[in-house]
């Protein structure tokens, strides 16, 4: 018995001791002297409401970063229009780049882009229903839309923009989607892809210019022993199918001549410029949101952050009355939701970076207008102080703030105009 006695009492000891070792740990503090200047200057420059910031230092030098990579391998590089939704910012990428090549997702941006800035050479990133290709046309120059590069992924999409290139007596440069892979869509079987291309022999009225293939999968798989190597080693045997349907179907091909197009931001430096892709796409590495934090990318720097204004600081974070009780709970358990702030807007896709330890109320709930944030004692947040956050993409959430501001590192020199909303 006694010895029943001092098992039962070890235990009685040993659950609170290892409650209490798995108590969230308090965290919290101040702004970093980074957000500190960030924050100075978006007082100096009158911000009062929740805004995007471009770090144009940091921006300039990814680029630069990013663009070494034509050096190193020959690869031109394809900005990716709705990544970085803004034509300023589309921009800085042409020069620091080299390159007026651009990758666009939808009718709008493409139409925008074009009237915009008509040297720019498009292809498109995903195919579009052939009466969004026809509302484009409609809006441009019959010259800007002779250039453009019509993403087809089946061969009932290609005979749909062969009647569309009939009906208007127009030209249209067509680039096929392989899948390589990634088994997102895109010609896979190497047959139908032999008859697709055979259909384009002499150039009227569609005229073959290329590949796309995507392989975003290769660098999102497990890093498991040979699950990546397989999937590149696959991805590659599935480009040199394609070229040999190619040149079966139409003849020997000048690499040099054609689209080949390949990666994006997470993939393109695993590309060496000795397979028969010729030129990557990259966007949103330039700003590296969240979710580009890749091993790849560890050079580069985030340069978009979501700034917004401190509304109601309390001493105390409490829940509606009738659930009190749980706020009183949840402080006891952790500490790190001993305070509580509402900040101006919210529930983006994006996490908060400054000050540390602050984090959304799992409690309360998300909130597009006020969302109600904690943090422990050690964050000293008043009303109009700012909150900072790091989107965890760009493509959608550039849009959601009106004109990107720009920060030169000590001041808000300027801003840039987004386009207009599209899906």
């Amino acid at each position: 018995m006694p010895s029943r006695r001092r098992l039962l009492l070890g235990a009685a000891i040993a659950a609170p001791v290892a409650a209490l070792l798995a108590r969230p740990a308090e965290q919290g503090g101040p702004h970093p002297a980074y957000f500190e200047r960030l924050g100075r200057a978006l007082r100096e420059a009158g911000i009062a409401q929740a805004r995007m910031v471009v770090d144009l230092p940091r921006l300039r030098a990814n680029l630069a970063a990013i663009g070494r990579h034509t050096a190193r391998t020959g690869m031109p590089l394809r900005a990716v229009l709705k990544s970085l939704p803004s034509l300023p910012l589309m921009d800085e990428l042409a020069r620091a780049w080299n390159s007026p090549r651009v990758m666009a997702f939808n009718a709008a941006q493409l139409q925008q882009l074009l009237a915009a800035r008509p040297a720019a050479q498009a292809l498109l990133g995903k195919p579009l229903p052939v009466a969004a290709a026809a509302q484009v046309l409609d809006a441009l120059p019959p010259e800007l839309g002779r250039g453009i590069e019509w993403l087809v992924d089946t061969p009932e999409r290609l005979a749909q923009y062969r009647q569309l290139a009939e009906h208007r007596g127009q030209p249209l440069r067509i680039n096929f989607e392989i899948d390589v892979g990634l088994h997102r869509g895109g010609f896979e079987d190497v047959d139908a892809l032999g008859r697709a291309l055979a259909s384009l022999r002499g150039g009227q009225p569609l005229q073959w210019r290329g590949f796309m293939g995507y392989d975003a999968h290769v660098a999102a798989l497990p890093d498991l022993p040979g699950m990546r190597a397989t999937a590149w080693d696959e991805s590659q045997r599935r480009w040199r199918a394609a070229w040999a349907a190619a040149e079966a179907a139409l003849g020997p091909q000048q690499r040099e001549a054609l689209t080949l197009n390949t990666a994006g931001s997470p993939t393109f430096r695993l590309h060496d410029g000795k397979g028969l892709a010729n030129e990557v796409s990259v966007g949103s590495a330039v700003l590296l949101p969240l979710d580009f934090e890749k091993p790849l990318l560890a050079d580069l720097q985030p340069a978009a952050f979501i700034a917004t204004p401190v509304l109601k600081s309390w001493p105390r974070f409490r829940l509606p009355e009738g659930a009190t009780w749980l706020s009183r709970a949840a402080q006891a358990w952790d500490r790190n939701q001993a305070r509580g702030f509402a900040i101006h807007g919210g529930h983006w896709l994006a996490d908060p970076v400054s000050p540390p330890g602050i984090q959304p109320s799992g409690l309360y709930g998300p909130s597009s207008n006020q969302q109600v944030m904690v943090a422990s004692e050690r964050v000293e947040l008043k009303p109009d102080d700012p909150v900072f956050f790091r989107p965890r993409q760009s493509e959608a959430v550039l849009l959601q703030f009106g004109e990107l501001l720009l920060f030169d590192g000590e001041h808000i020199s300027g801003s840039w105009p987004v386009l207009p909303a599209s899906a």
